[in-house]
């Protein structure tokens, strides 16, 4: 599965999560890396997604005291050392062997959250057990609410502390062949689709299986830990999600990989937390690249970040100690953008105007 041998420690010429990439991309196959670096359609969301923060300003402050500053966060009663959570990524095993449980063992090794995929490739209490503590899990929809309260059951049992419901990707295949000894391990086998004659393959079909709000109030009731929507980037549907209990909204475009030509993720942060305006955690996805990305999605509204591709690349080049040294670089770029600009704790970044943001 890979072209060259994995790296036994980081390389001295990688001092950001971006220098990964040619040692990420050499060590994986074509179909692979086109997998994990391609978004949807033409790519514009993807693309709008990184120029959104390009456009968003630092505004330093100077002369301010941040001796003593720190990057540490509460999030549902567990304690963090940053706010940089390693997003849901599906089949990790296509990226090295060790797969989720190296992600799971870093992000744990380095004081963090990870969230782990329905569509992991390998069994979620492997997984939890690398980690050594509680992970979350993300829950896609599967093909009706019984088969869902299974698999959210099975989380639970095996000790994830909150569920991570995607709703933006009701249609889940891989767009790639995946190879005999990678799969959706934890799922059970997927009920196949019946061609109806004259029937649409996409509503009568696909969409026929896919949630809706009355799915959503059905899963707060089933569940007792923290609920978290994830893909949501309209206002009126954050409000609601919140006045039906969600604990916590991932403003996210999926990393521009399902439906191409949306906002970025960013545009529409600020309104959402108008919106939220403290009834339930805002948590931001897509076009995380640096420290100074996690910097300016906290300063617009934000409660924490969660990263994706980036920390892939550290994994497909280097395992664990890969996963573990993009988010200590994050963590650096986060806390020295802090200081320059006269930021000691994320509090304070979230309370003052320390980004200018461009209209669109």
């Amino acid at each position: 599965m890979t072209h060259r041998a994995y790296l036994k420690s980081p390389a001295a010429d990688i001092q950001t999560a971006a220098d990964y990439l040619p040692y990420a991309e050499e060590r994986l196959n074509k179909d692979v890396w086109q997998y994990l670096q391609s978004g949807s359609g033409q790519g514009l969301t993807s693309s709008r997604n990184r120029k959104v923060f390009e456009d968003v300003s630092l505004m330093p402050r100077p002369l301010t005291d941040v001796k003593g500053g720190n990057t540490h966060i509460e999030l549902f009663g567990q304690s963090f050392s940053h706010p940089v959570i390693l997003a849901p990524l599906a089949y990790q095993r296509l990226f090295h062997p060790d797969g989720e449980a190296a992600s799971a063992m870093a992000s744990a090794a380095q004081s963090g959250q990870m969230v782990v995929s329905s569509l992991a490739s390998q069994p979620l209490e492997t997984i939890i057990e690398a980690a050594g503590e509680p992970l979350w899990f993300q829950l896609y929809w599967q093909a009706d609410r019984e088969s869902t309260l299974r698999l959210v059951k099975k989380a639970l049992n095996a000790g994830y502390g909150a569920i991570m419901f995607t709703v933006d990707a009701p249609v889940k295949q891989a767009a790639i062949a995946l190879p005999k000894e990678v799969s959706a391990v934890n799922l059970e086998a997927p009920i196949s689709l019946t061609d109806v004659p004259g029937a649409s393959i996409v509503f009568d079909g696909w969409m026929k299986q896919a949630p809706g709000w009355d799915d959503l109030m059905w899963l707060r009731d089933q569940i007792t830990v923290p609920l978290i929507i994830k893909g949501i980037l309209h206002p009126e549907d954050a409000a609601r999600a919140v006045s039906l209990g969600c604990d916590a909204i991932v403003v996210s475009n999926h990393g521009g990989r399902v439906l191409d030509g949306v906002p970025g993720s960013l545009q529409l942060l600020p309104e959402i937390t108008r919106v939220i305006s403290g009834k339930a955690k805002i948590l931001f996805d897509s076009g995380i690249r640096n420290g100074q990305d996690v910097f300016k999605a906290l300063a617009l509204g934000a409660d924490a970040v969660m990263l994706g591709r980036p920390y892939i690349w550290g994994l497909s080049s280097c395992g664990a100690l890969g996963v573990a040294h993009v988010i200590r670089l994050m963590r650096d770029e986060l806390e020295m953008t802090m200081a320059l600009s006269g930021t000691k704790d994320l509090q304070t970044i979230k309370s003052g105007t320390y980004v200018y943001q461009s209209r669109y």
